[in-house]
């Protein structure tokens, strides 16, 4: 495996052998969707696809698609996690809002390569806002604080590097204080408040809403150089850190594998954002470009996001570790990225 294949196949490997030491279970449902995801790059990279992008409707139409499913979720799915986020397909879940960042991506892509010129009206940004908005408000409803602060991140990092004027980008900042302050007094839940207090006062509530990030920091800080080893993990196996397979797969994954694989694990990961943005580099055509570059604005949103909360620099949100973590709507979102940026690879 060459390009962006080789730092993201170590990632998924690494993912799937430490998602088997936790529960046989998930590991073969996320074989399943690498499997499924792994076709998809094969398919994509025998079948050119980049005309499909001429139409607008395309992008529209899969943006519709999903805020539809989104409202759907809202509406009738199952409670499960104390949200309203899964479809249930059977015996799988499925999370709308993962489609929601795919097709923002194209759907910004599409936008921006329009409007790069003309991208400091007012109109280009309120429109592009407007996009963001809508899955955004459904989102917040189910709660999911997590995936609403990542499509956030999509949007804005694609105001960035589209081109946004110093002046324009001072304004937006102060909006967003003030659309804070808004949503920290009405928006968001008392055990979200919590949480975010909890990053400032890491001593406070250690048995409660600092509870997950203190066992992640015991998981993490008693591996040592090479780790306890293979299924031997005592906070992974023992119950004592939650959710060990998506939300803090890093801090699993470090106590079983020590800090020198858990280096490596992030080394690996900025070698793929470092080849994503290569092959965005030497794209023939604007949309390609910025398919690339929102990629990896995605994924490198995601990775902070996940890291900070495994390490106590960000609250808890529920972010997965992109490519790692258990979760086969996540899992499935990211290998159809990388597939249409493989694609990109093969014919630039």
């Amino acid at each position: 495996m060459t390009g962006v294949l080789a730092p993201a196949g170590l990632l998924l490997l690494a993912g799937l052998v430490e998602i088997s030491s936790i529960s046989t279970t998930l590991f073969a449902y996320q074989l399943v969707w690498a499997v499924i995801g792994i076709l998809l790059i094969v398919l994509f990279s025998v079948f050119d696809w980049r005309s499909v992008f001429n139409y607008r409707w395309f992008t529209l139409g899969l943006y519709g698609v999903s805020i539809i499913l989104l409202a759907v979720a809202y509406f009738a799915a199952p409670v499960i996690r104390s949200t309203r986020s899964w479809l249930v397909l059977g015996p799988f879940n499925f999370q709308p809002a993962e489609l929601v960042k795919i097709s923002l991506i194209l759907l910004y892509a599409e936008y921006f390569s329009r409007r790069h010129i003309s991208i400091a009206r007012w109109t280009n940004i309120l429109g592009s806002f407007a996009y963001f908005l809508v899955p955004a408000a459904f989102i917040m409803l189910q709660p999911d604080l997590g995936s609403a602060l990542v499509i956030f991140g999509v949007w804005f990092g694609f105001l960035v590097v589209a081109g946004l004027p110093r002046r324009r980008f001072l304004a937006a900042v102060l909006g967003f204080a003030i659309a804070g302050v808004f949503l920290w007094n009405y928006g968001l839940a008392t055990y979200q408040r919590e949480r975010i207090i909890g990053v400032f006062f890491p001593e406070h509530d250690v048995l409660g809403v600092n509870y997950s990030v203190a066992q992640s920091k015991i998981a993490i800080g008693s591996a040592g150089l090479w780790g306890k080893g293979y299924g031997q993990g005592s906070q992974t196996q023992l119950g004592f850190l939650p959710e060990p397979a998506n939300d803090f797969i890093f801090s699993a994954f470090v106590e079983e594998w020590g800090w020198v694989f858990g280096i490596a694990l992030i080394a690996a990961f900025f070698a793929l954002i470092a080849s994503i943005l290569k092959v965005g580099y030497r794209a023939e055509r604007n949309v390609e470009k910025l398919i690339c570059l929102g990629a990896a604005i995605l994924f490198a949103w995601q990775f902070f996001l996940n890291i900070g909360s495994a390490t106590g620099m960000f609250p808890v949100v529920g972010v997965t570790f992109p490519f790692v973590s258990y979760g086969g709507s996540s899992l499935l979102t990211s290998l159809f990225l990388l597939a249409i940026i493989h694609a990109i690879e093969v014919r630039s």
